[in-house]
């Protein structure tokens, strides 16, 4: 892969701004995406450690998704969808209630784990998947090396896991099920470091215009790249790492 350098290019004052201004950026990059993190763990526990509340997602029997559980597994797809198609036309303001509402929507989606999994465990998992994803998303933002190649193969690396997920809703194979977590955390850990400079490359390229509108948008729509990442690389590691119930 060539060499990539984003700011090496602007000297000067010119490019101590920007150098400022970016980690400015990504400090609220990571903090949106934080506090999206603790809004849907914390919805995922308050819903997924009350049996009651958990069985209007969730057959109490069989622990299988009812329609609702069903429609809540699936809205933050659609939300994501919806989101990315309507960002340009929403305030920054309106992003970032859409994107809470989109990460309490998701702890809605993931509550099961706290009936399935032990505390422990999803704690050991958390942890593990923050390690990795400080170390990938730090690569990402220093590497000189140009990783948006490898964007377009993740993309239908994502696509794929989604389309052999739904079909293995319905078979129930669990070499399939492996084979979708390995590739899951594989795809996921690619995407971390990409999505980071990704957003590092579109803020220089966007900070000469000076466009505050426009830098708090895409700060929300990079912690949501950033939150999903995250989330969908625990959500598979959790599968390797995490003790049943």
């Amino acid at each position: 892969m060539a060499e990539y350098n984003t700011i090496g290019s602007v000297s000067g004052v010119r490019a101590a701004e920007i150098d400022a201004g970016l980690r400015a950026h990504m400090n609220k990059v990571y903090g949106t995406m934080s506090v999206g993190m603790l809004l849907t763990f914390a919805v995922a526990w308050a819903f997924g450690s009350n049996p009651e509340l958990l069985s209007v997602l969730r057959d109490p029997a069989t622990f299988r998704p009812n329609i609702l559980g069903y429609i809540v597994m699936f809205a933050p797809l659609g939300m994501v969808f919806v989101f990315g198609a309507m960002i340009n036309k929403m305030s920054a303001a309106a992003a970032q209630l859409f994107f809470y509402a989109f990460a309490a929507v998701m702890g809605l989606s993931i509550s099961w784990i706290f009936a399935a999994f032990t505390g422990v465990s999803i704690a050991t998992t958390f942890l593990v998947t923050s390690i990795a994803f400080a170390g990938l998303s730090l690569y990402g933002y220093t590497t000189k090396k140009d990783l948006s190649a490898m964007g377009t193969f993740l993309i239908m690396g994502v696509i794929g896991l989604i389309v052999a997920s739904i079909v293995n809703m319905f078979i129930g194979s669990s070499a399939i099920h492996f084979a979708i977590s390995v590739l899951g955390v594989l795809i996921f850990a690619g995407l971390t470091a990409y999505d980071t400079q990704k957003i590092k490359s579109e803020y220089v390229a966007h900070a000469a215009h000076s466009d505050q509108e426009w830098l708090g948008k895409a700060a929300i729509m990079g912690a949501l790249n950033l939150y999903m990442d995250f989330i969908n690389m625990f959500m598979f590691l959790l599968q390797f790492l995490g003790n049943r119930e």
